[in-house]
Formats: C-alpha cells, structure tokens, sequence
C-alpha cells in the first residue's frame, strides 16, 4: 500500500466554520486516502498565514513534511490547494522541491500543470476582487460619500469586541486538538505545553511565542470542542 504525507494548515484567522479548520481538513485527507487506497505515514500540522515572501520560512511544519516526503518518497497531500498557498509563485516554489503535491478536492489526476493552472485562477479572481473593490470605494467617495460609519462608534466598538472574541475562540479551536496531543504525549504544564508549540513552529494567535501564560489563556477558552 502506497504512503502519503498528510499536511494540515490552518492561518491565525478564524477558519474553524468555512470548511477550512483541521478537523475537517483531517477528514478530507483520510476519506482520499481511503478512496485511493492509500496509507497516512505522517500528519504534520501547522498554524500560520500563507501570505508573503518568506512564507516557507515562517512554515517549519510545511518544510518537516517536505523532509519527511522525500525520505519516504512518498507525496504530500493536502484538503485543498489553499492549505499550500493562494500564490502562484509560492506554489510554483513547491514544485521544485522534488516532492509531489496531490490535492485533495482536485483528485490523484490533478498533474503539477493542472494546480498551477487552478492556483492561478485564484490568484486572478482575488486580484479582481480587490481591484473592483477599491474602485467602488473610490467612486462612492468621489460622489461625497463618508466611507465608514462616524455615528455609531460605541456599536462600533461592541461589535469590534464580540469579533475579536469570536476571532480568539476560533484560534482556540483549531490550536487545542494540538494541545491535546501534546499533553497526550506527556506534556501538563503550561511550560511544557509552551515548549512543545513553540518547538512545532506554531505561533500564539498574535504571532508571538508561547509562555505559560498563553499556554493557561488558551486552556480557559477549551470548552471540550473537538
């Protein structure tokens, strides 16, 4: 039976509701890999945006599955081609790491040209979105429009609030079944949890590094959610 390497990420926004959060890319990868037969060597799980540059570089899990695919020559699959990246040529990066991607949603078909082609698409669309956007913007405040509301700023305020909770609960969510791993390997404290996110490469929802603090904020949010 052919192995593959499972890669899970999730940014530090919330994406535990869209599909995205890694409960439910871990179902995706086991159903394909069920569907085609095939056996789960390794999961490596990671918590970070995939924005920017130096995107692998802020991504140690990514490379760990890179490390790990090559030793087993064995692919590295993901949910969906987000989980890698929205950026062509961060993808186009990937493809040059003498590891195979298989996407999940796209089938064991999709070939390296066919992800280039579907990343691009989303590169596009997004590119339009954002350009129709700002061109909405522009012409509402060529008209004397007043962009924002300036009359409500305590509701303002409030609701502001409730999505910064919301945005903490969702982090929470999708660091916790980490924990729980960890603290299943042994880990109780707070310090030895800290130590163990921090050897992960997973960053605190506000990108800084774990301390016992953090690790007893994070354990109050858990409400026994998977």
């Amino acid at each position: 039976m052919r192995h593959i390497i499972s890669y899970i990420r999730v940014s530090t926004a919330a994406q535990g509701k869209s599909g995205l959060g890694i409960e439910a890319q871990r179902e995706a990868v086991a159903r394909f890999a069920a569907t085609e037969g095939l056996t789960i060597l390794a999961e490596f799980v990671e918590i970070e945006t995939g924005k920017g540059a130096d995107a692998l570089d802020r991504r140690p899990q990514l490379a760990a599955a890179l490390a790990a695919a090559r030793k087993a020559k064995a692919p590295v699959v993901v949910a969906k081609l987000c989980r890698l990246s929205r950026d062509v040529a961060f993808i186009s990066g990937l493809m040059a790491q003498r590891v195979s991607f298989i996407v999940a949603e796209l089938g064991a078909d999709a070939d390296p040209f066919m992800i280039h082609v579907y990343a691009a698409l989303a590169e596009k669309e997004r590119a339009m979105i954002a350009d129709r956007t700002r061109a909405a913007l522009a012409a509402k405040k060529a008209q004397g429009a007043i962009l924002g509301n300036r009359t409500n700023l305590a509701e303002a305020q409030a609701k502001g609030a409730d999505r910064n909770r919301a945005a903490a609960d969702a982090f929470a969510a999708n660091v916790l079944p980490i924990v729980r791993q960890i603290q299943a390997s042994g880990a109780t404290t707070g310090r030895a949890i800290a130590e163990a996110l921090n050897a992960r490469g997973i960053r605190t929802a506000r990108g800084g590094a774990w301390h016992d603090s953090t690790v007893r904020n994070l354990l109050a949010r858990d409400t026994g959610a998977a």
